[in-house]
């Protein structure tokens, strides 16, 4: 093709569309994800520098501070359970209970718990607000010191459902929604309740913080007493994918009061709007983006003036998946959650009446989180194709890629700056330098892998019906020097109640 030529074929006028559309889109991109940085790094700086003045123990020490509940499904945790739960129970909070649901385990998940706190069935007052599977008891501790614990036995179905158990049973006005494999910071409620706290002026519904990578972190009695970067290369890619993701994206959204998601590793919610909005949709594999995006519809709908906070401290560790094949599962499975999620709340999209989320949140998430993957394969292979049949120039070709690879690699070394001049968990300068050289290597081999598990993920959705979360192995954490063997556990396969079924808006 000759670009001085005074005439245009219809194939030139396509191929410069094309063009056009592949600069545009991806410019957009980078800006977006720049925008959102600048965003999230002055809002970390002011919150460092803001809570360095902050007396927590006078929150810890108040009587009148917000009363909680710490919801934690559970099934077949057997090998952990008691762990995890210690931890839970050791959280520095004045007013709080641990309400611990055993999701029709078929380990010793409940013995285990039976003889380790005491535990004996009470008669229980159990408000049936949301509909669930079966309880078949409810155990309170005969130890005194173990007063707030609440274990909750039901038959099994699924996380959604066994969240919703717990909040039948819960008693207070807000609820912490953990993974009951994760490991939390002692102080995680004093600052994740903060904001509630000093909102004024608007009802704050939910709060969420950041997530980090515990794969061999040293975990003692509940704790990460050591922060280490993973030894395995997948993880270390998903370390950096999640420093991108809360300490910069979610910590933006949170300030643009535009968060569709609070992880369901860690969010507080306001009860009562929980229940009113029917609790957690048993018929969904992302109830955690599902319930939030609803939660935010039923305000905006009922003329409640309200926002949604985010901490940007590290308050929550979990592990990720080391396993090409697991994560690849994980990976599906959040993409069909987020297209459901998308889909059944398509009234939303640049609809004024919801605000921000409408205009800016529901739109950017439906362009750069669901799309984006599909434009992206689709993008590649139309270059390759048109390079091979020589319509597009290859040096186009290879600036394209030169341009990707060069923005991701950037981005990646900014991310890991502000990581250091903010919270600095990682201190070792080798820890560094593992995850600067799993940068390099990221655009080549971890985010092609991400775009084809999300494009595997919208073909399972449409074309195969697929609703199921899957097996999802877990590794355990890291024990310090002489404190036990790893421990290797099965996830379950969380049942779905229908195959595919949107609700109209």
């Amino acid at each position: 093709m000759n670009e001085f030529d005074a005439t245009y074929s219809l194939v030139d006028i396509l191929v410069y569309i094309f063009y056009f559309i592949v600069y545009g889109y991806t410019i957009f991109v980078m800006t977006s994800y720049l925008v959102l940085g600048i965003i999230s790094t002055i809002q970390a700086r002011k919150y460092l520098k803001r809570n360095t003045y902050t007396d927590y123990l006078n929150i810890l020490q108040s009587p009148e501070a917000p009363t909680l509940s710490i919801l934690a499904p559970a099934f077949n945790e057997e090998n952990t359970i008691i762990d995890n739960v210690r931890s839970l129970l050791n959280i520095h909070y004045p007013n709080y209970e641990v309400v611990v649901v055993n999701d029709g385990s078929k380990d010793r998940t409940l013995v285990k718990l039976i003889e380790e706190y005491e535990l004996e069935a009470v008669d229980y007052s159990i408000n049936y607000n949301l509909k669930t599977s079966k309880i078949k008891a409810v155990y309170k501790s005969r130890n005194d010191s173990h007063s707030n614990l609440v274990v909750v036995d039901k038959e099994n179905g699924g996380k959604s459902d066994a969240l919703n158990a717990a909040l039948n049973v819960s008693s207070n006005d807000y609820t912490l929604n953990i993974d009951v494999d994760c490991v939390l910071e002692e102080d995680i409620l004093l600052k994740l309740m903060k904001p509630f706290l000093e909102e004024t002026d608007q009802q704050m519904i939910a709060s969420g913080g950041v997530v980090r990578i515990a794969n061999n972190c040293k975990v003692e009695k509940g704790r990460v007493t050591e922060v280490n970067v993973p030894n395995k290369l997948i993880s270390q890619f998903q370390t950096l994918e999640y420093l991108r993701s809360f300490l910069l994206a979610r910590v933006a959204w949170g300030n643009l009061d535009g968060l569709l998601l609070i992880s369901g590793a860690i969010g507080v919610f306001q009860k009562e709007i929980v229940i009113a909005c029917g609790g957690y949709d048993r018929d969904t594999i992302g109830e955690d983006m599902e319930l939030t995006v609803r939660m935010r519809r039923y305000a905006r709908e009922k003329n409640i003036d309200y926002t949604i906070g985010f901490v940007p401290d590290p308050l929550c560790w979990t592990e990720v998946p080391e396993s090409w094949s697991v994560l690849r599962r994980q990976r599906n499975r959040w993409a069909r959650g987020s297209i459901e999620t998308l889909l059944s709340h398509k009234r939303l999209f640049f609809n004024p009446f919801y605000g921000k989320i409408g205009l800016i949140s529901y739109p950017y998430w439906l362009l750069f989180e669901w799309l984006a993957p599909l434009i992206e394969f689709i993008g590649i292979a139309l270059l390759i194709i048109f390079s091979l049949l020589g319509v597009v120039n290859v040096s186009f070709f290879y600036l394209m890629l030169f341009l990707i690879y060069g923005f991701t690699v950037a981005f990646t070394i900014a991310t890991l700056y502000i990581e250091e001049i903010t919270y600095f968990q990682y201190k070792k300068r080798r820890q560094l330098l593992k995850l600067l050289l799993a940068g390099l290597l990221e655009p080549i081999i971890y985010h092609p892998f991400m775009v084809f598990s999300a494009v595997t993920g919208n073909w399972d959705y449409f074309f195969e019906g697929k609703s199921n979360w899957g097996q999802m192995k877990r590794e355990g954490f890291s024990k310090p020097k002489g404190g036990g063997r790893k421990i290797t556990r099965e996830a379950p396969a969380q049942p779905i109640q229908r195959q595919r079924k949107l609700r109209s808006t």
